[in-house]
């Protein structure tokens, strides 16, 4: 994978589940928009961005070859689904079917490609809500963990607060998946750092997902205090920016890639990171976070 941005976005539509669809943008327009931003990260060095977007919230695997072709930049898009937001992002049959049967979707696009594009997953988005999970949210990560038994690949869930990460751990625990199967994104909403430390020793991935300069100082100490404790193995950050929205005046205000680059990084080499422990964040971690393989008790 090399230098890696693991949680970024490319095109989101918030118009919901019953009503997006390839026929809200143009992909020629999208290119035009967003390859100067992939150019850009390119130029600093990075091989690989994970795109974050799931399907029914704006997931277009044609649209990311595109973008991965003129670029240079390797896109790694995902399978799963989004049941935040009171599930508005869901389709009708993420309740009606079982666990097993939304399982095996997502499974079989690992195995077969998503939607005859011959693009492959690398790895499940899910999203629950930010307090303690609801039933639809239970079973949309009993999905996600039937769906890493089969396949290998990492779950990336958007949690937030500590309460609904510690309880998707359960269900992993309960399914015999280990914790090094799930990244637990928005952590920093968590206040609390103890639960980031705990989370981490159990060997789940600890994401910090939404970095701007204005949140620079706390970025630092969280990069400090995890590696004084010995865990800034497990921690991931990245910028959750970009954004090309459907149905805004060109595609809306679309936020770069560089700020990490540009702010975090130097800062951080400044306040006493190493070049090992910068190469740790930015290659070694994401390589290792979204290896395909099964992570069984």
């Amino acid at each position: 994978m090399g230098k890696t941005l693991h949680h970024e976005h490319l095109l989101v539509d918030f118009i919901g589940a019953d009503s997006t669809g390839y026929h809200r943008w143009n992909k020629d327009s999208v290119v035009a928009k967003v390859l100067p931003y992939l150019l850009e990260i390119k130029k600093s060095g990075y091989n690989t961005l994970v795109e974050c977007t799931p399907a029914y919230l704006g997931r277009d695997p044609e649209l990311l070859k595109m973008l991965s072709e003129k670029s240079g930049i390797q896109l790694i898009t995902n399978t799963g689904y989004y049941s935040a937001v009171d599930a508005k992002y869901l389709p009708p049959h993420a309740f009606s079917e079982t666990t097993e049967e939304l399982a095996q979707r997502w499974i079989e696009e690992s195995e077969s490609g998503i939607e005859g594009s011959g693009v492959h997953p690398g790895f499940i988005k899910i999203a629950v809500e930010r307090k303690s999970l609801e039933p639809i949210n239970k079973k949309i990560v009993e999905a996600a963990c039937l769906t890493h038994k089969a396949t290998g690949l990492t779950i990336m869930s958007h949690t937030g607060p500590a309460i609904a990460a510690f309880e998707q751990l359960e269900l992993l625990e309960k399914n015999g998946i280990h914790s090094s199967a799930f990244i637990w994104t928005h952590a920093q909403n968590e206040s609390d750092f103890k639960n980031h430390i705990e989370a981490a020793r159990k060997g789940a991935w600890v994401a910090f997902d939404n970095f701007s300069e204005k949140q620079l100082d706390r970025y630092i100490e969280i990069a400090l205090n995890m590696k004084k404790e010995g865990l800034l193995h497990k921690v991931l950050f990245s910028h959750d920016a970009g954004w090309y929205r459907p149905g805004e005046p060109g595609g809306g205000e679309f936020r770069g890639f560089t700020d990490i680059e540009k702010i975090l990084i130097p800062a951080l080499g400044d306040n006493g990171l190493s070049q090992q422990d910068i190469h740790q964040l930015f290659v070694l971690n994401p390589s290792e976070a979204f290896q395909v393989k099964k992570r069984l008790f």
